[in-house]
Order: C-alpha cells, then sequence, then structure tokens
C-alpha cells in the first residue's frame, strides 16, 4: 500500500477544498475544547489513523446505511467521484426512503430556488441561472446535473449548505469584525465560529504558506485565511445540523469537497457540535488524495472509508 507525504497532502488539500480558490478566484472564538467525530460511533471499533480501504461500493454500503450523516468527499474535478455519488445516493435511497441530499455547490440565500426546482416549480435552466451556478462553482453543471435529477423525480430535499462567496472573501481580507448586520445572518453566531483545533489550523496554515512560497500569494492576512475557512465549514455544519433537528428520521448524504471533510476537522466535528452524542456520521473519499494512504500522525483517521478503485 503506498503512502503520501504531509507535504503532498498540504498541496493537495488546496484543490480538495475549493474555500482556497473561491475567496480569490472569483470577482464580485471560542475557547471550548474541539469535539472530534468519533470513528468508533459507526464502526464499534476504534480505527486508530487507518481508515478502511475499500474497493467494492457494496462493502461499504452496509456500514454507510446505519449513519445519519453520511459525507461523500470528493475532488471537484474528478468525474468518476460524481459518478459514485450518484451510485450511493441512489443504492442508499433503496435502503432508506427518506433521503435529503446537502450540497457544498449551492450557497445558502438560493435554497428557495433548489426547493422550487424539486417541486417542479422552475425548469433546471432557470435554477442554474437563479442560484448563479455557473458565476459561484468553477466546476461543470453536467457532473451534478444526475444527482439533481434523481432528486427532483423522488422529491428528496435537497440543501444549500454554503456561505456566500462574497462574505467567505471579505473575512478572508478583512475578518468577522467587518461584516454588516446582514451578513451576519446568513452565517453562524459568531461565538460559534471556533478556531480552537490546533491539529486544523496547523494543516491549513501550512498550507497557505507552502503556496505562498511556490509564488501562488493570496495578498491576506493568514489567520484571516483559517478564520475564512472555519466559517466556511461552521456554515455547512450548522445548515446539517439544523436540517437533522427538525428531520430526525431522514438521512443526510452530504457532498463537499475532500478538504471540507479529512480526519472530522471541517464540518463533521462541527456537526457533532451541534447534535446529541448518539448521532451517527461517517465519511468516505470517493478516491484516495493523490491515489495513496497518508501518514500524517494523528489520532484519527482520514476518513472512516477510502474507495480504491480500479480507474
Amino acid at each position: 500500500m503506498k503512502r503520501f507525504t504531509k507535504k503532498r497532502l498540504l498541496r493537495k488539500l488546496l484543490v480538495l477544498s475549493l474555500g482556497f480558490v473561491w475567496l480569490y478566484s472569483i470577482p464580485t472564538y471560542a475557547a471550548n475544547t474541539f469535539s472530534p467525530i468519533e470513528s468508533s460511533s459507526l464502526l464499534g471499533k476504534n480505527l486508530g489513523s487507518s481508515p478502511q480501504i475499500v474497493s467494492n461500493l457494496q462493502d461499504v454500503l452496509p456500514h454507510l446505511e446505519k449513519a445519519n450523516v453520511v459525507y461523500l468527499g470528493e475532488t471537484h474535478d474528478n468525474p468518476q467521484d460524481h459518478q459514485m455519488q450518484l451510485d450511493i445516493i441512489q443504492s442508499l435511497h433503496k435502503r432508506q426512503p427518506k433521503v435529503a441530499i446537502a450540497l457544498e455547490m449551492f450557497q445558502r440565500p438560493y435554497q428557495q430556488f433548489l426547493d422550487q426546482y424539486i417541486a417542479e416549480k422552475i425548469t433546471e435552466q432557470e435554477l442554474l441561472e437563479k442560484t448563479e451556478y455557473k458565476q459561484r462553482w468553477d466546476f461543470p453543471w453536467e457532473y451534478y446535473a444526475p444527482i439533481l435529477r434523481y432528486a427532483r423525480v423522488n422529491k428528496l430535499p435537497v440543501l444549500a449548505l454554503n456561505t456566500p462567496s462574497e462574505i467567505t472573501r471579505q473575512v478572508a481580507r478583512e475578518g468577522l469584525a467587518s461584516l454588516t448586520r446582514q451578513q451576519r445572518q446568513l452565517i453562524p453566531p459568531l461565538t460559534e465560529i471556533r478556531t480552537d483545533n490546533v491539529e486544523y489550523r496547523q494543516l491549513i496554515l501550512s498550507a497557505f504558506e507552502q503556496h505562498q512560497q511556490a509564488g501562488h500569494g493570496y495578498g491576506t492576512d493568514i489567520e484571516n485565511f483559517f478564520l475564512a475557512q472555519v466559517l466556511w465549514d461552521e456554515t455547512m455544519a450548522e445548515k446539517i445540523a439544523q436540517f437533522h433537528q427538525a428531520n430526525p428520521r431522514y438521512q443526510v448524504i452530504v457532498l463537499a469537497g475532500q478538504g471540507h471533510i479529512i480526519y472530522g476537522y471541517g464540518i463533521p466535528s462541527r456537526v457533532a457540535r451541534r447534535l446529541p452524542k448518539n448521532i451517527i456520521q461517517s465519511s468516505i473519499l470517493l478516491s484516495p488524495p493523490e491515489g495513496e494512504v497518508n501518514n500524517i500522525k494523528t489520532i484519527r483517521p482520514i476518513a472512516n472509508f477510502i474507495i480504491n478503485s480500479p480507474k
């Protein structure tokens, strides 16, 4: 089994999480203890730092169907990841009719248009126009269209998870204090935006520094850069938790970049903090980062599962 170094993971992390790209490519604290996602909550055993590598999707479905929240960590520009997302959604939906799909690809203010699309009140083209998809998500609609069409046919709730890009860019440049009262209504309360995970901070800031050294400077304060990433994670986590609290019988399937999911640092730990301890979460990377398995020293796995299917 191959391994990848911490340096290679950090380099890849900037690609896996679109947050590090969006803040600059599109024109337009609390002191509590960090609460990590528990790998044992689903699998019944401590995985240590080693995720379970699987090559057959059928091997992982019996585990995923037990989870309240399932994270499908994608590489945004990998079409095979998106096909696998659809396969998993369809397979889990057959086992559990109450399924909701939560998407990083849409931003919070546009939830009403997703609802209208699922209710067949607007067309697919109108959905793209009203959500400003092409301006706000820099990946082909064809990757996600089959998933949205499946949700529409089966009347599955679809959640717009993301923070408006204008807000994350502003925080990256000027911090949370610069936000207006109206902008703050689109994010969690400031007391819930927690930056106290030291390991996550080191991972993100190391990636930032390496990119700066490579000549890809972002021209922003490094702490604000980290804060913007945490804000992104917290906003998505809040929406997932709110939906689960209102619809506890639904299984929520989250589609997001691997950078928001690995080690549970991004979204999963922040969902766990907002929900009862008996909630089960499971994460799966749909393709291995750099095609290899990590050797970073940590007490938790990079994910519960990694799909290593033949290409």
